[in-house]
């Protein structure tokens, strides 16, 4: 059994980008890759641990996501967990699948049993290793709106992560994404990034911080935070939270007014890149080439809508790639998270 050990005294450095390549080995020949990640049913399957297999099927042809950080990177499996490292930053990645007898007839525990052993996994392992500091988490789940009130799957998720975390400063969360997979399978995968020092939350000025969500939105509030700061002294982009037009805590617009929640999530960026310029004068105030963005769209046959308005929108100055998943409030079309940087 290995584990994830400091290689050497350095600052962190990470670099995503999206690349065009038709095998993710060619990629993980080079030993800066921490991970490289694929999406949807044409993703090649391999077994290595810094690779992970997204169950988001693209919009057209998905280029593979790649991080990049320093030499050397080592990698390997302890129980479930796979895990990769370069002495600064830990890649980490579960899938636990949902206990049987826990669903239908308004019973969605599983989801939430599922929920806490991954988190508990997750906690325990970085809190066990010398990268004890969580900067983002991405977590995708099936079926996330189905059942009502504090029964709803996503509602039983965040219970079921809370009870993972355990005791948690609110505070120091990390920057997350909590999205719904389409293909009826009930795994939940959890994938990480941590470090050895600790970045810094940042809060959106127009949403009201996650943590801080009243009751009706369910007995747990999400454990997130807007967006995240790297360590100081790193060289790493901003990391984004999953983000979508939700304006205080209430979600903005109707579910038929598509291009207006898309008008209304890049001005809860606009507002959340102040908020982080005030820490980091030198990120850039709007979204380009040292942008990259993963775009969730809830209904299939919106997809090339949402294509249509980020060219109008960007151009090709901001790479970016488009999946089909479903949003964790039923009103919402949209939900857009990634990396912000210096090009």
């Amino acid at each position: 059994m290995s584990r994830p050990v400091p290689l050497a005294p350095s600052a962190p450095r990470l670099r995503v980008e999206y690349v065009d390549a038709a095998e993710p080995a060619q990629l993980l020949a080079h030993d800066d890759v921490l991970a490289v990640l694929g999406f949807g049913d044409d993703a090649p399957r391999l077994d290595d641990p810094r690779y992970l297999r997204v169950p988001l099927q693209p919009h057209g042809r998905a280029p593979l996501e790649v991080w990049h950080a320093q030499t050397p990177v080592r990698s390997g499996r302890e129980g479930e967990i796979a895990w990769s490292c370069d002495g600064q930053l830990l890649f980490g990645a579960i899938e636990v699948e949902e206990p049987a007898g826990h669903t239908g007839q308004g019973d969605n525990s599983g989801i939430l049993l599922a929920a806490e052993h991954a988190y508990r996994q997750l906690t325990r392992f970085v809190g066990g290793s010398e990268y004890p500091h969580l900067l983002r988490i991405w977590n995708y789940l099936d079926a996330i709106t189905l059942g009502e009130g504090d029964a709803e799957r996503y509602r039983q998720f965040c219970v079921g992560r809370a009870r993972g975390l355990g005791d948690f400063d609110a505070s120091s969360l990390p920057a997350a994404t909590a999205i719904g997979r389409c293909d009826d399978a009930r795994t939940v995968q959890v994938y990480w990034l941590a470090a050895r020092a600790p970045g810094a939350p940042v809060e959106n000025p127009r949403q009201v911080s996650a943590y801080r969500y009243p009751r009706q939105y369910g007995p747990q509030p999400p454990s997130f935070a807007r967006a995240m700061l790297p360590p100081q002294g790193g060289t790493m982009p901003l990391l984004l939270s999953g983000t979508a037009a939700v304006v205080g805590h209430a979600s903005r617009h109707a579910a038929d007014e598509l291009l207006a929640q898309i008008d209304e999530t890049f001005a809860n960026f606009d507002a959340l890149l102040g908020a982080a310029r005030e820490r980091d004068p030198g990120l850039p105030a709007q979204f380009g080439a040292g942008t990259r963005l993963k775009v969730y769209v809830r209904d299939r046959e919106d997809l090339p809508l949402v294509e249509r308005a980020l060219d109008e929108r960007f151009g090709d100055r901001v790479p970016r790639i488009l999946l089909h998943a479903a949003i964790c409030r039923r009103e919402l079309a949209v939900e857009i998270d990634g990396v912000h940087d210096a090009d």
